[in-house]
């Protein structure tokens, strides 16, 4: 279980959930913001911001806080601009771990960073330090709803669907670029979609056991529950086994 939905389902399963409605508005508006800033204002034009756009309204983001992001991305609001920062580091174990962050203080994010990395036996690394470890993919977060392994793989024999991790939730690997129409095709196909993203996937994996998978399990929740941090991947890599005595 290395993604981000992963361990953030063991978040769920420890009964540790950030109930705060605000807290991800302000996320979801971010990303609003930073897809308009990248492209068109135009929904329809730019597809990272439709991604965006259709996240916030499944979550129920009012409509004028879609259009003030969009205005924000665009310059049009006169507010401070919001950019695009990502962290990479390694965290207790030697698990590493990259942060996409969305801040309007770059200086203020980057000091309460390395604070959370070095509090919890961390180190805030240089650009690259880590990033070699990733590739990055299109992931589809899908429901089994009581599905076995095999007929979730056939589910998901779709084109751009690069590989399957099978769990509750599971999540489905694409090509960057294939990313909406492999979600498409799955909604199509009955499978009920609770989350979709361009993110990092690891291409090695760290197993640490014990007080040390709680130690970097706390770390990866303090790193995701910060304002500024969007989004969080890591090479953790989470046995079923180790997952129960964790609940």
């Amino acid at each position: 279980m290395s993604g981000h939905s992963k361990w953030h389902n063991i978040k769920l399963r420890k009964g540790k959930v950030d109930a705060q409605r605000g807290a991800l508005f302000t996320k979801l508006s971010k990303e609003i913001i930073l897809a308009a800033k990248s492209g068109s204002p135009d929904p329809e034009a730019n597809y990272r911001l439709k991604m965006a756009v259709e996240k916030a309204r499944e979550n129920n983001v009012p409509q004028d806080n879609i259009k003030r992001a969009i205005a924000r991305g665009s310059g049009g609001s006169g507010e401070k601009e919001i950019e695009e920062i990502r962290y990479e580091g390694y965290g207790p174990s030697g698990v590493a771990v990259l942060v996409d962050a969305a801040t309007d203080n770059r200086n203020r994010t980057a000091g309460e960073l390395r604070f959370l990395f070095s509090k919890n036996g961390g180190t805030l690394g240089e650009t690259g330090s880590v990033a070699w470890m990733f590739e990055p993919v299109g992931v589809v977060v899908v429901d089994p709803a009581g599905r076995s392994e095999d007929a979730m793989t056939e589910a998901a024999l779709v084109h751009g669907v690069i590989d399957l991790e099978y769990g509750e939730p599971t999540e489905i690997y694409t090509e960057t670029a294939s990313l909406a129409e492999v979600r498409d095709s799955l909604r199509e196909a009955g499978l009920k979609i609770s989350e979709f993203y361009l993110g990092a996937r690891a291409k090695q994996k760290a197993s640490p056991q014990g007080d040390e998978l709680n130690a970097a399990l706390t770390f990866l929740e303090a790193l995701d529950v910060h304002e500024d941090v969007q989004r969080v991947f890591s090479n953790l890599d989470v046995s079923e086994a180790a997952l129960e005595a964790l609940a």
